[in-house]
C-alpha cells in the first residue's frame, strides 16, 4: 500500500540576508527602550501618587508604540526581492502589479506570497509539454489563476525525450522551446523562486535504465546551467521517470481539485479518472465499500492526505496498454493468427492483408514487431487493407484478445490481465467518470458530447468502421471527415477504447462517462496534481538569488 501526503504550503522558511541585521536592530531598540524606561521610573518616584498614575499610563503606551514600530516584519523568501510591498498582520500584498492578483489585496497568511508560479514538464512518449501555472494564496488552499501550455512540435517517430535515445544533449535541448515559454510567462522578479520539475512517463520507461538516466542527467544539467529557475532536487525526483501509480493519482488530484471536490471545506463525492496515454493507461477512483467489506491490501491501495482529508484510492497503471502500444499488440495478434493457420506458408506476408480494424476502402503500411526468433523474423512490414464490408465485431474481438481476460486472477475481482480491481458496478456505480488524453482526442473530433454512454461509443465506432458510405453522419461536424480520411486506424482506436472500458474495466454498456481536455479552462492530466506540492519549499527546492547570465 502506498501512502502519500500532498501538503499545500503553510509556511515558507525565510533566507533573507538582512534578517540577522534586523535582529540586531531589534535588540538595540529594546535596549534603548529599557534605558528610557529606567529614566522614566526614576522621575516617577519623585511625583505624587496622582501624577504617578497618569504618567505611568502614558509611558506604557509610548513603550508599546516603540516596540510595534521597531519590530521587524516577517520576510518571506518569495517576496524578499520584490521591492517595496505593503504588509499587514494578516498577509502579504505586493505593490508591483505583475506580482499581485485581482482576486484579493493580500495573501491569507503573511508567511505566504500573494502570487506563486510553478513549472511542470510532461516528458511523454510522443512529445514533451510544459505547464506554467500561476496561483494566488488568497485563501487557505492555493487557487489556480492561470495556465500557459506549450508542447513540442510533432514529428515522425515522436518528439519526446525517448526519441533521442543515444543523444542525451539533443534530448535536453529539445526542451528549450518549452523553457522559452516559461521565460516569457514568469515575471523576472519571481523566476528565481519558481520551481521546475520534469516528469518522464512511459516512453523513457521502455528505453532501459542506463539510456534513460543519461537523458535525465543531461536535462537536469541544462536546466540548472542555462535557466534561472530552481530545479527540484534529485532526492525529491525533480527530473525523473514518474511511477505509473503517481501518474494516475496526480491526474485524480488534478481533476477533483478543478471540480472543487477536494481542497475545500466541504466533503464531496470524488470523480474517477481514466487516462489513456501512448504507452500506458491509468485508472484511479475512490471505491465505496459496504461494511464489513474493505479494499484488499496491495500496491493498488493508495492512501492520500490532501487538503485536510484522507482518501483511500484504488489505482493501477497498465503498462503496455496505452493507445500506441495497443495498436502494435493488435497488429501483432492479427499476424500471429494468420501465421498459426498455416505456419509452413509465408507467401501471404507480401500480399495485402485484410484487417477488420481498418475501414473498407482504406489501407495502411504497418511495421509489425514480433518476438525474437519468430519464423517471420523480429519485424515484418505488411500492407493492411480494410475488408469489403464493415467488420467492427471482428475488430472488437481482436482488441479484447490483447486484454487477456482469461489470465489467472489471484486476488478477485480482476479487471484484465490478472490485475485486481474492485468492481466499478458495485463500489463506484453512480459517481462521475472522467476520461481524457486519447479518449478525448479520438472522440471529440467526431462530435461526441462531453457526456455519453458506452452504448453511444459503440454506435459511433460502428459508423467509423463502416467506411466512407457510413460517414455521412459526420458531415455536420467541422473537420470530422478529414480526420477520418487521414487516420485509417481510427476504427481500431475506438474499438480498443470500447474494449478497454467495457470488457477490460467491466463498465456496464449503459454507464455514462465524460470526456474532457480542460476543466474551467485548465488542462487535465497529472501535471497540475504534481505541481501543487511544489508550492511548498519542503518539496525539495530553494530560491536561486544568483541569476544565470
Amino acid at each position: 500500500m502506498r501512502r502519500t501526503s500532498v501538503s499545500l504550503p503553510t509556511r515558507n522558511v525565510a533566507h533573507d540576508p538582512h534578517e540577522k541585521a534586523a535582529r540586531y536592530d531589534t535588540r538595540a531598540a529594546r535596549e534603548s527602550a529599557a534605558g528610557l524606561l529606567g529614566k522614566v521610573k526614576a522621575a516617577w518616584m519623585t511625583q505624587s501618587q496622582r501624577s504617578r498614575y497618569l504618567k505611568t499610563g502614558g509611558i506604557l503606551l509610548f513603550i508599546v508604540f516603540l516596540f510595534y514600530y521597531l519590530s521587524p516584519g516577517g520576510v518571506d523568501v518569495h517576496t524578499a526581492d520584490l521591492g517595496p510591498h505593503k504588509e499587514s498582520v494578516e498577509g502579504e500584498a505586493a505593490s508591483d502589479p505583475l506580482l499581485s492578483t485581482t482576486k484579493c489585496s493580500q495573501s491569507s497568511d503573511k508567511s505566504k506570497p500573494i502570487v506563486q508560479y510553478a513549472l511542470m514538464i510532461d516528458a511523454g512518449s510522443t512529445g514533451s509539454r510544459i505547464h506554467v501555472y500561476r496561483f494566488n494564496n488568497c485563501g487557505d488552499t492555493p487557487e489556480l489563476e492561470d495556465e500557459v501550455f506549450k508542447m513540442t512540435e510533432p514529428k515522425k517517430g515522436g518528439s519526446g525525450l525517448s526519441s533521442f535515445k543515444t543523444d542525451p544533449l539533443g534530448a535536453a535541448k529539445s526542451l528549450d522551446v518549452l523553457m522559452d515559454v516559461a521565460m516569457e510567462s514568469v515575471p523576472d522578479k519571481l523566476k528565481s523562486c519558481t520551481p521546475v520539475a520534469v516528469k518522464a512517463t512511459a516512453g523513457l520507461r521502455f528505453l532501459g535504465t542506463e539510456m534513460s538516466q543519461k537523458i535525465l542527467d543531461a536535462v537536469r544539467t541544462r536546466l540548472e546551467t542555462v535557466y534561472p529557475f530552481p530545479v527540484v532536487s534529485k532526492q525529491e525526483n525533480g527530473v525523473a521517470i514518474m511511477a505509473g501509480e503517481d501518474e494516475g493519482v496526480y491526474a485524480w488530484i488534478t481533476t477533483n481539485y478543478l471540480l472543487g471536490n477536494i481542497g475545500g471545506p466541504e466533503k464531496a463525492k470524488t470523480a474517477a479518472v481514466f487516462d489513456l496515454g501512448g504507452g500506458s493507461t491509468q485508472v484511479v477512483f475512490e471505491p465505496n465499500f459496504e461494511l464489513p467489506e474493505k479494499m484488499e491490501e496491495g500496491s493498488h491501495k493508495y492512501k492520500l492526505d490532501f487538503g485536510g482529508r484522507t482518501f483511500e484510492l484504488y489505482q493501477h497503471s497498465h503498462l503496455g496498454y496505452g493507445l500506441m502500444s495497443a495498436r502494435k499488440s493488435i497488429h501483432r495478434a492479427l499476424i500471429e493468427d494468420l501465421h498459426s493457420n498455416d505456419p509452413s506458408d509465408i507467401t501471404w506476408v507480401s500480399k495485402p492483408i485484410i484487417n477488420p480494424c481498418i475501414a473498407p476502402g482504406m489501407a495502411q503500411d504497418v511495421d509489425v514487431e514480433l518476438v525474437k526468433g519468430h519464423a517471420l523474423g523480429e519485424k515484418v512490414s505488411v500492407n493492411m487493407v480494410g475488408p469489403s464490408s464493415p467488420a467492427p465485431t471482428q475488430c472488437l474481438k481482436l482488441a479484447e484478445k490483447i486484454l487477456f481476460k482469461e489470465a489467472v486472477c489471484k486476488v478477485a475481482p480482476c479487471s484484465f490481465n490478472g490485475v485486481h480491481q474492485p468492481s466499478l458496478e458495485k463500489t463506484f456505480s453512480s459517481e462521475d467518470v472522467y476520461t481524457f488524453s486519447y479518449f478525448f482526442d479520438r472522440t471529440d473530433p467526431l462530435g461526441m458530447r462531453e457526456s455519453f454512454t458506452l452504448k453511444d461509443l459503440q454506435a459511433v465506432t460502428d459508423q467509423v468502421c463502416g467506411g466512407v458510405s457510413s460517414w455521412n453522419a459526420f458531415e455536420s461536424v467541422p473537420g470530422a471527415i478529414a480526420e477520418l480520411e487521414d487516420r485509417p486506424e481510427h476504427c481500431l482506436d475506438l474499438n480498443f477504447m470500447l474494449a478497454l472500458l467495457h470488457t477490460g474495466y467491466e463498465m456496464p454498456i449503459d454507464r455514462e462517462v465524460k470526456i474532457a481536455k480542460k476543466i474551467k479552462g485548465n488542462e487535465l492530466g497529472w501535471c497540475l496534481g504534481a505541481s501543487l506540492p511544489l508550492l511548498s519549499q519542503s518539496s525539495g527546492w530553494q530560491c536561486r538569488f544568483k541569476e544565470i547570465s
